[in-house]
């Protein structure tokens, strides 16, 4: 039994995606922990904070590391945070005077918001990607069908006749808008973590900012100052998913209405019935509704997250913890069926 619908042994085959699933798996998040750690002992060397021999060896390790994840969940529960018993293995690991040099300067922090940045970037590209097949699909359904007429309808009674590329217009746009919001994130939204222990990198001196860089170009992030408590970025992300699924919950009521009416819109597929053996459900689109108001509803606990007092937040950090998978896997499930429940449309309009 699983307590997430998104992993869940049948509820997933309906909500889950094994793509964004493996982003946010404990195996995914070490991964990217351990490039933290690694990328930092390189960007500290370049920048004479630590002995290159040093950074070569802990690079070394990260490869070939292997946790003891039994020990850094006993670790979380006192510590609530894993970095702490990470490092310490890894030091073990590494043995030696470069032991000493791991995690130089950094705190716990700061790995797990560059893991999930890593991660999150991920999942952002594979979502515009993913957005792009939506709005093809749909582009395939205005070249055929388009100059066909619908009812127009406002506050749901028909209103003046409008034609099928008119309210297709009101599904592809914001799908558009939202690709490019995603793909600007690249630059503008994805950046390392590095500000040690209170956010000033103390033990680093005048070469902050410098290292901060280079370890950022060894991610692949944008260089930011640090943000420990400064969580608009996340919100921002968090946001972002939102707007998609709700976008796309947009599309999933029309096509629940329009396959209500019943002559307006033909689609292939469709749910049974156990009890109505004549019936196909427009599931696809009735689940893109529910998985709107889902995440809508998880984007106010990440807007309570902003609220990160003083120089670090152990409360509003969990929080993100618990909110942030759910709704990657929320966007992840719409996109997987908005894409199945587009591809499901065999006619729209009238003759």
């Amino acid at each position: 039994m699983t307590y997430s619908a998104f992993d869940h042994p049948y509820l997933s085959g309906l909500l889950g995606d094994e793509a964004v699933a493996a982003e946010f798996s404990a195996s995914a998040d070490i991964h990217a922990m351990l490039a933290f750690e690694a990328a930092l002992a390189r960007a500290e060397a370049v920048h004479d904070i630590i002995p290159p021999s040093a950074a070569d060896r802990i690079t070394e390790a990260c490869r070939a590391f292997s946790p003891d994840v039994i020990a850094l969940k006993r670790a979380m529960g006192v510590d609530g945070v894993v970095v702490p018993e990470l490092v310490r293995q890894l030091r073990a690991a590494v043995g030696g005077e470069a032991a000493e040099y791991v995690h130089y300067g950094a705190t716990s922090q700061d790995v797990i918001d560059t893991s999930l940045m890593l991660r999150m970037k991920a999942v952002a590209e594979l979502f515009a990607v993913r957005l792009g097949n939506v709005v093809s699909v749909l582009e395939e359904c205005d070249s055929e069908w388009g100059d066909r007429a619908l009812m127009g309808r406002t506050r749901m009674q028909a209103a003046i006749p409008i034609t099928v590329s008119d309210r297709l217009r009101s599904w592809i746009e914001p799908l558009l808008d939202h690709m490019d919001r995603l793909e600007a994130m690249d630059r503008d939204l994805f950046a390392v973590q590095f500000g040690g222990a209170a956010g000033t990198l103390d033990k680093l001196d005048d070469r902050a900012d410098e290292v901060r860089a280079t370890l950022a170009e060894e991610l692949g992030l944008a260089d930011f100052p640090q943000w420990h408590s400064q969580r608009s970025e996340v919100a921002d992300f968090a946001s972002a998913l939102s707007l998609v699924t709700g976008s796309l919950g947009k599309f999933g009521q029309d096509v629940a209405l329009m396959a209500q009416q019943g002559d307006e819109i033909e689609l292939a597929g469709g749910g049974g019935s156990s009890a109505m053996a004549h019936k196909q459900n427009p599931v696809a689109a009735e689940v893109l509704v529910s998985l709107a108001r889902f995440n809508a509803t998880q984007l106010s606990g990440m807007h309570h997250a902003l609220v990160h007092e003083q120089e670090r937040s152990g409360a509003a950090w969990t929080l993100e913890w618990l909110i942030m998978p759910q709704m990657a896997g929320a966007t992840a499930a719409a996109l997987r069926l908005a894409a199945e429940l587009a591809s499901n449309i065999r006619r729209l309009g009238r003759d």
